[in-house]
């Protein structure tokens, strides 16, 4: 599994040193690759607006990307888009854009990012994209996920008895409708079977002897047919309630069936499926339109904290090296351990200094990490699922 990693340092002569053995140790030992990172010398503003800007871009970035832990590890299929909504990366499958390469062969896109801007204006550039982008998909997955909820309402395969759809259990044969007679449907407790058998024809005069069958259960009840006049319905299911009252409120349960209406309920069902799909190919026809697009700025976005943490961490005139560095996440320990040794003039209390005891606004920080150089991850989920 592969891990991405921006770094920046200062082009003194200790760090430009440090930098050449870095490239000849993972040269010989396969710890990662590197190769520089090329971000272009933008307006840095006055000091204070760069802390302004620097804490914007840090929530921005943790907007943007937002993957939800439980889609990581699975594709991304019609039944979890409407759950991993909210995060870009994590729906990257339908995308066919060759991320990997883009990262490693990043340009600036002076066109979209006019560098003569300021940064706190590439900052609302890039936040105007992502809330835009955010605001459709949640619409989108909105709309999806309604059709969805409607269809699963009609289906009801699970759950009990009581409530579950009954057409995949009962056929047209099962049932008597005729000018005189009529079939109820019974749900009768799995411990109720014998009680059953043994009174149903006595719930009204006009039951039709031995017409009682088991027609389905599972691990609660049974549903079976009774077959009896129409006229004596109502009586049937008086006798029936006041007979769960005296023994067992669930024992007896008539079930309301119309096999017309089940039916029409049926041909409901297959048209909205049918519009399901049509939705679902809507949905990943504009995320393969989209993502591309999110994970261009959300790269440019990388780049541009690198900048401003490089400016507030190493100061002026802006003189620093951004590297971009792809491990094996099974080496990355030892790669860090490596990065610490050879940058540790940077900041020598930085190998010491407890995670927890480090504030999150200083800059170069990786979530609930400090280094002596400025180091950002790419989340790299999104890489491999591609």
């Amino acid at each position: 599994m592969t891990e991405l990693c921006l770094i920046s340092v200062p082009l003194d002569k200790t760090s430009l040193t440090s930098v050449e053995k870095l490239k000849r140790t993972i040269a010989k030992t396969s710890l990662a690759s590197c190769c520089k990172f090329y971000i272009p010398e933008l307006k840095v503003g006055i000091m204070d607006s760069l802390l302004s800007v620097s804490d914007d871009l840090s929530k921005l970035d943790a907007l943007t990307e937002r993957p939800r832990p439980e889609s990581e590890s699975r594709p991304v299929t019609p039944e979890s888009l409407p759950q991993v909504s909210e995060g870009y990366f994590a729906l990257c499958v339908s995308c066919a854009v060759d991320l990997m390469s883009y990262v490693t062969k990043f340009q600036w896109d002076k066109a979209k990012y006019p560098t003569a801007l300021s940064l706190s204006s590439l900052a609302d550039i890039i936040n105007k994209e992502v809330s835009q982008v955010e605001t459709e998909l949640k619409t989108r997955a909105a709309v999806y996920n309604s059709v969805k909820i409607s269809l699963q309402n009609l289906e009801h395969k699970d759950g009990p008895l009581q409530t579950r759809g009954l057409n995949d259990i009962i056929r047209k044969e099962d049932l008597v409708d005729s000018e005189y007679l009529t079939t109820l449907l019974v749900l009768v407790s799995r411990g109720s079977y014998l009680q059953w058998e043994r009174t149903y024809e006595s719930l009204s005069e006009f039951v039709v002897p031995r017409s009682s069958r088991k027609l389905y259960e599972d691990k609660e009840a049974g549903v079976f047919s009774v077959t009896l006049f129409k006229r004596a319905v109502c009586e049937f299911k008086a006798k029936a309630q006041e007979s769960n009252v005296a023994y067992d409120p669930h024992r007896f349960t008539v079930r309301e069936y119309n096999f017309e209406l089940e039916e029409e309920r049926q041909q409901e069902m297959k048209k909205l499926s049918v519009h399901k799909k049509e939705q679902y190919g809507i949905f990943v026809r504009w995320l393969k339109m989209n993502f591309s697009e999110v994970f261009v700025t959300w790269i440019h976005l990388k780049a541009l904290r690198v900048f401003v943490e490089s400016v507030l961490r190493y100061g002026l005139p802006v003189n620093y090296q951004a590297l971009l560095l792809q491990m094996d996440r099974k080496r990355s320990k030892k790669l860090r351990e490596e990065l610490s040794s050879l940058f540790k003039h940077l900041d020598p209390t930085a190998t010491t200094t407890s995670k927890t005891d480090v504030s999150s606004d200083i800059p170069g920080i990786c979530p609930q990490e400090y280094f002596s150089y400025i180091c950002f991850q790419i989340n790299t989920n999104v890489l491999e699922i591609s």
